[in-house]
């Protein structure tokens, strides 16, 4: 591939760069989607060996293909990979592994892209960067890196052998903190769970899964994150076969709850006194959704038994009322930190007019204000279950539509057409 010419280049061939290719395909688009490690590699070796999709196959998935088990089961990590690769096979996605993309400019004084990878250059009409929303793992400047404790992401943890022996302080309460915590402490080790703000909705109530309850009130279809918030993330899982996310729960299997991590000095770690408050909201959040689908069962006669128990809320545990500000690592035996802290986006190869002073792209729906370019996968890139595997496919659909409708434009003869936003 020294040099190639094609109308859409795909960069990442994940969800987001599968479900690209689908709806591009299906509109005899010529195309091609580059992949610099294995198709969905990030779901192959970028998370821990446990993990199950946090959504059942019935609903985490692409329309026209179901998953290869119970529908109500909780996928491993490696069927998600399966599905993908099948599912690509069977559009016959034009799918390059191993080709880095490392620069896409936009040509001067002639219409389209150029991209520079790892085997070449390839000209394109109009680039659709779909790398996701988990590109680069965030570690917050808490604990320095010369300091006597190992520190990793979760992005880089496997299984508890991996770690030294000794305690384990776990960063971060959305989905990924709550499990690795959990796994940790069935595996032997004292656990230390710095809990953060977090929405904390039910994994099942009156035997209909979340994902349900949030289908027929339309809350995926939410536009904005809670508040205004970038991102707020998630205490669900779908562990053991799924269950409810409850703090009181890991407290009472010996995991000590903190406030958010806040500083470091001399070997110690504060936290914020912030533990309370962002249980509270999450009890609130979780109480607010169940209050909202009792409504909608009375409101439309539904037979779905009443589950007056999951209104309850046990007391709050001791580390929860009076917290630990403070935690010497070496007198508590903490030798790991596991910051399951997030990601960035990363777009530093994409050097288009495409992005804010804070390198954010700057785009509507995923049409971005530099005119040919798009980004897919993003969280909250039209709705809330847009980074979800099904919210991506009709996020594709859209930006597919959209090129379609410029390509109309160009069979007329017209010029480039201005920027969007």
């Amino acid at each position: 591939m020294s040099s190639t010419a094609t109308e859409v280049l795909v960069v990442g061939g994940g969800q987001a760069g599968i479900a690209m290719s689908e709806h591009l395909g299906a509109y005899g688009v010529p195309h091609v989607v580059l992949e610099r490690e294995r198709l969905a590699e990030r779901w192959r070796t970028a998370r821990w060996d446990s993990l199950v999709a946090n959504g059942p196959a019935w609903h985490d998935r692409f329309p026209n293909l179901e998953f290869r088990c119970d529908p109500d089961a909780f996928p491993t990590k490696d069927e998600v990979a399966a599905y993908l690769a099948e599912y690509a096979e069977r559009i016959g996605a034009p799918i390059r592994s191993g080709v880095e993309v490392t620069s896409v400019t936009k040509n001067i004084g002639e219409p389209g892209f150029r991209a520079t990878t790892s085997e070449g250059t390839v000209d394109a009409r109009y680039v659709v960067a779909a790398t996701g929303p988990f590109q680069k793992p965030v570690i917050p400047p808490v604990v320095p890196g010369s300091a006597r404790v190992h520190q990793i992401h979760s992005h880089d943890y496997h299984h508890p052998g991996q770690l030294p022996d000794g305690g384990v302080l776990v960063v971060g309460s959305g989905s990924s903190g709550v499990q690795i915590a959990d796994e940790l402490r069935r595996a032997g080790r004292e656990v230390h769970l710095a809990v953060s703000p977090h929405d904390r909705p039910p994994r099942r109530y009156r035997g209909r899964d979340f994902v349900w309850w949030l289908g027929v009130l339309n809350k995926w279809e939410a536009a904005t994150p809670p508040q205004g918030a970038q991102h707020v993330t998630i205490a669900v899982s779908g562990a053991r076969g799924g269950h409810t996310v409850d703090f009181r729960d890991l407290a009472a299997e010996g995991i000590t709850l903190v406030g958010s991590a806040e500083s470091w000095e001399d070997g110690k770690i504060r936290f914020a006194p912030d533990l309370e408050h962002n249980i509270a909201q999450g009890d609130h959040n979780h109480l607010s959704l169940l209050r909202e689908a009792d409504a909608y069962v009375e409101r439309n006669g539904l037979d779905l038994p009443a589950e007056p128990e999951a209104h309850r809320l046990r007391p709050a545990p001791e580390c929860v009322t009076n917290p630990l500000r403070e935690l010497d690592l070496a007198a508590a035996n903490v030798t790991s930190i596991v910051w399951a802290t997030g990601y960035t986006q990363d777009f530093g190869w994409l050097k288009v007019d495409a992005f804010d002073e804070q390198g954010r792209p700057r785009h509507r729906r995923g049409i971005s204000s530099e005119p040919g370019v798009f980004f897919l996968g993003l969280p909250w890139q039209s709705r809330r279950g847009s980074s979800f595997i099904w919210g991506v496919w009709h996020d594709a659909k859209f930006l597919a539509d959209h090129i379609m409708i410029r390509r109309s434009y160009r069979a007329y003869g017209s010029v480039e057409e201005p920027a969007v936003l």
